[in-house]
């Protein structure tokens, strides 16, 4: 299909393994990936989306956040 990659050029284009673009598709995370049939396909001029991990230190005591009185 013109305009669409497959799962294994976005891999290979954005330098990630082929099973983190299917779960980016199946996020919602690629902008216009769809699924046809049991394949995914991704526009051409989709970028690699945002990385959702923390980077600034909040996961730091996170179990310790909410109930200081409890220990």
């Amino acid at each position: 299909m013109d305009g669409y990659i497959t799962v294994k050029e976005a891999a290979n284009r954005w330098g990630v393994s082929k099973r983190s673009v299917q779960s980016m598709c199946a996020d919602g995370r690629i902008k216009g990936a769809t699924k046809v049939a049991n394949v995914w396909i991704i526009p051409v001029t989709a970028e690699y989306p945002d990385d959702g991990r923390m980077k600034n230190g909040e996961y730091i005591n996170w179990r310790n956040k909410g109930d200081k009185d409890s220990r």
